[in-house]
């Protein structure tokens, strides 16, 4: 799942500072199941918008709209009329989100509520963890199902390094080892030969260096 975070009021208050009418657009994905982008949460920032603009003596129009994913078209095509009433879009969606609304409305200005964080899974109620980096090179399988990538906190492909104590990474105390973790996790499993194995460099033709995509039919 992405992981976003609200950008601080004051931000998004320089953002659409010029503009009088405000559509903000939630999202019923990701970021709704983050708590920050859902229509509770766009209602919230809109009020709180009008309220703050109004004791600088500024008028604000605000509409508050929400579709099921900003990432699809078909789903962002529902806001159509509503940003044809407005002079900007306020996004509570992704970054993904955010583009998309961009390039379907370039008659408008699009700005985004949130930072988007990372790929993650919920570890703890309100607490997402780091689990993927989405590298397209993928080693889950040598790992024990622990992408290193994403919970080494150096990254090493060919672990553990020096600075493991007791299955802590020297990074701070509250850091897990992540190859701690895979060797418990092969260990287990019966398959701790595979950390004999040396891991070759990542192969980054398989990410970054420009826009990726997938083609076939999604599940």
């Amino acid at each position: 799942m992405i992981v976003a975070e609200a950008k601080s009021f004051a931000e998004v208050a320089e953002m659409v500072s010029s503009f009088p009418r405000l559509l903000v657009a939630a999202c019923a994905g990701c970021t709704a199941i983050c708590g920050v982008g859902g229509v509770r949460q766009a209602e919230e920032l809109a009020a709180a918008l009008r309220i703050h603009f109004r004791i600088r003596g500024v008028a604000l129009e605000t509409e508050v709209a929400g579709v099921t994913r900003q990432c699809e078209p078909e789903f962002i095509e529902e806001l159509a009329a509503a940003v044809g009433r407005t002079g900007a879009v306020l996004s509570l969606g992704c970054g993904v989100g955010v583009q998309f609304l961009a390039d379907r409305f370039p008659q408008v200005p699009v700005f985004p509520a949130l930072n988007t964080r990372f790929v993650g899974g919920l570890a703890a109620p309100g607490t997402w963890e780091e689990r993927c980096r989405l590298c397209g090179d993928c080693i889950l399988h040598l790992t024990g199902g622990i992408c290193i990538r994403a919970r080494c906190a150096k990254g090493i492909l060919n672990g553990p390094c020096g600075g493991s104590q007791d299955s802590r990474c020297e990074v701070g105390d509250d850091v897990p080892c992540a190859w701690s973790l895979v060797w418990e996790r092969l260990s287990a499993l019966g398959r701790f030969e595979l950390l004999a194995q040396i891991r070759r460099p990542r192969n980054w033709a398989n990410g970054n260096g420009g826009p990726r995509s997938s083609g076939g039919a999604s599940g």
